[in-house]
């Protein structure tokens, strides 16, 4: 066990962010999205939630230059309740944030750096978030 690590970020997680580099994306998916079948690397956080695990991803990861978050756009293109929290999570705003058509979505995720796959069941709370510089002012 480590002291001041948020307790979502599994030793496994924490690796591969760990391992990322600049620019790296990770996608943070709801239990819908096909994670097995886009991801180079999968993570697995079942009965999690994704603003939960954003939340948690950025106490280690920066954000890139804007735009650093995309969220797959809502088939009614309006903002979900879901997608406010998200971009809330990872400290953006519907300004700062990038939304995708799903199946641009999908490509964008398989050039992914990890993909975790979360239990959230609400639709559209898929993000994918650009690791920006570790240390830098």
């Amino acid at each position: 066990m480590l002291d001041g690590i948020h307790p979502l970020l599994t030793g496994e997680l924490l690796w591969h962010l760990d391992a990322m580099g600049h620019s790296d994306a990770v996608v943070i998916a709801d239990a819908h999205f096909p994670a097995a079948a886009v991801a180079r690397r999968l993570v697995t956080l079942p009965g999690t939630s994704t603003p939960d695990v954003l939340a948690a991803v950025r106490t280690v990861i920066p954000l890139d230059d804007a735009p650093s978050l995309d969220l797959m756009t809502s088939a009614t293109g309006e903002i979900l309740d879901i997608q406010h929290e998200l971009m809330e999570a990872a400290g953006t705003s519907a300004e700062t944030t990038r939304f995708v058509d799903r199946f641009d979505y999908y490509d964008l995720a398989r050039g992914a750096f990890v993909v975790i796959r979360t239990g959230e069941t609400r639709i559209y709370a898929n993000a994918l978030l650009r690791k920006g510089l570790v240390g830098s002012v």
